[in-house]
């Protein structure tokens, strides 16, 4: 195994265990994330039943058309692979899919609406046109993967699955559990906002303005006192 590989399999791991910790997890755990070998048709796929305490020796290498070239790929984990393999075909600058349960933004799936742009944090991390939502295709299938492929515009960075869940992914793979953070956090906020008279959206140019902003801060880095 070279040392890249090694790399990105210990990469996998820790986002696996980022991702549990975070708490964006249904109680089962269930999810599965897969991180692209530079310069390569391949990716990494943690091929186990849970992202709870994920161990190594579960995640699998695959080639971008589904064929397993190390590792095993129980059905289950089998089933969504097309979906990861999707995302690098159709966006070649993903580096990571990640796919959850995610309890609130799952909530919004299976009541088969989008995720809009609620809070201030989908414009930092350019996500002003919100999550779309992915019509019913049994999983994996070619209809699933059409909702998918429907959806992607160039600023998507997640997807809900109608009654299923959702599905993430970005350059690399913090990037990647952030925004699953983020899409939990709003779909969060929006249905206790529900209970005082629902969610308001942010206007998208506002959105946009919190982003640039964002972004100067970002680029002038941390600040610190002068002695």
């Amino acid at each position: 195994m070279s040392s890249t590989n090694q790399q990105l399999r210990d990469q996998l791991v820790e986002t696996a265990n980022s991702v549990a910790q975070s708490g964006a997890l249904s109680l089962s755990g269930h999810g599965n994330i897969s991180i692209r070998i530079p310069g390569r048709d391949e990716m990494l796929y943690t091929a186990g039943p849970s992202l709870r305490d994920f161990a190594a020796a579960s995640v699998a290498r695959l080639a971008l058309d589904g064929t397993v070239l190390e590792g095993e790929v129980p059905p289950m984990a089998a089933a969504v692979v097309a979906m990861h393999t999707l995302l690098y075909q159709e966006r070649p600058e993903t580096g990571c899919v990640l796919h959850t349960h995610a309890p609130f933004a799952t909530a919004f799936a299976v009541a088969n609406k989008p995720i809009e742009g609620w809070t201030e944090a989908f414009g930092i991390f350019g996500l002003e046109d919100g999550v779309p939502l992915a019509a019913y295709g049994a999983r994996g299938s070619a209809q699933a993967l059409e909702n998918i492929k429907r959806e992607l515009t160039p600023k998507t960075q997640a997807v809900l699955l109608a009654n299923h869940g959702v599905l993430c992914f970005h350059s690399t793979p913090a990037l990647a559990a952030q925004v699953n953070v983020i899409v939990e956090e709003a779909a969060q906020a929006a249905i206790y906002a529900g209970a005082i008279g629902g969610a308001r959206v942010v206007p998208p140019e506002l959105l946009h303005t919190s982003q640039a902003r964002a972004a100067s801060f970002e680029a002038a880095g941390t600040q610190r006192a002068h002695s």
